[in-house]
């Protein structure tokens, strides 16, 4: 059955926010590492790099809030610590120099990462009737999935 913020049991809106604050904390950590790298590379493909990490990070950062807005939208605390979301996220963060290489696959990996996330953020909410949760998540997903598939096309 279908459910909405409003209806959702106790433990549902624990367990989507639990999965929800994993997605805001992963985001966080990979919106900074694609605006570190956004600075940061240089090369023979500056150009695209600097743009195409420009766009990932514009797009994390948006994303960031629709997500914790929809943890509150059920009810629930929003994590809002960077160590916190540093502490949760399986993303690392990156301190150094890095080539350009580099600095693609683990934006690569960071991405695949959230999508593999988002994933299971979708399917722990579609299993409490969270159709407007999954939806979000399904969304964000393809978003990472995609981003995914620019980096591997660098790398080809």
């Amino acid at each position: 059955m279908t459910q909405t913020a409003i209806t959702l049991s106790t433990d549902a809106k624990a367990a989507i926010a639990e999965a929800l604050n994993q997605t805001v904390a992963e985001t966080a950590v990979t919106t900074m590492l694609a605006q570190n790298f956004h600075w940061n590379v240089t090369g023979m493909a500056f150009g695209p790099l600097h743009d195409l990490f420009q766009k990932m990070y514009e797009d994390h950062f948006v994303a960031q809030d629709d997500l914790a807005e929809r943890i509150k939208a059920i009810d629930a605390h929003a994590e809002g610590t960077l160590s916190g979301m540093i502490k949760r996220s399986k993303v690392s963060e990156f301190e150094g120099t890095a080539s350009a290489e580099e600095m693609i696959k683990m934006m690569l990996e960071a991405q695949e990462t959230l999508a593999a996330t988002l994933a299971g953020c979708g399917e722990l909410a579609a299993s409490h009737g969270d159709t407007l949760t999954e939806d979000l998540c399904i969304a964000r997903g393809q978003t990472h999935e995609k981003f995914a598939w620019f980096l591997r096309s660098h790398l080809a």
